[in-house]
């Protein structure tokens, strides 16, 4: 079955190097999320402009209290369509990859 719906959402990566090799920061999603309940994803959030790259910076601020000065963009991808027959739902995901400086 086609999904229903189209979501356009921002998922960062944040790596960090360090003495003892580089680390990828993964999140606990909330129970008080309405999608995905604890499961480990990256930073993300409804793209609510035509700016993705935009939209990844507050979502880092927002969820990880890091102002945009203090990641570096190491790669935007090309968004990926992600369907979930289950929830009957197309994800258009935009990922992102920072470095935390």
């Amino acid at each position: 079955m086609p999904p229903s719906a189209t979501s356009s959402v921002v998922t960062s990566f944040l790596l960090r190097r360090g003495p003892g090799g580089p680390r990828l920061l993964f999140l606990r999603r909330s129970a008080r999320v309405g999608t995905y309940r604890g499961r480990w994803a990256g930073i993300s959030g409804y793209l609510e402009d035509a700016d993705p790259l935009a939209q990844a910076l507050r979502e880092i601020e927002e969820e990880a209290g890091l102002p945009p000065s203090a990641v570096q963009l190491l790669r935007a991808g090309r968004p990926l369509p992600v369907p979930d027959p289950r929830l009957g739902r197309l994800w258009i995901v935009h990922p992102f990859l920072f470095e935390v400086a």
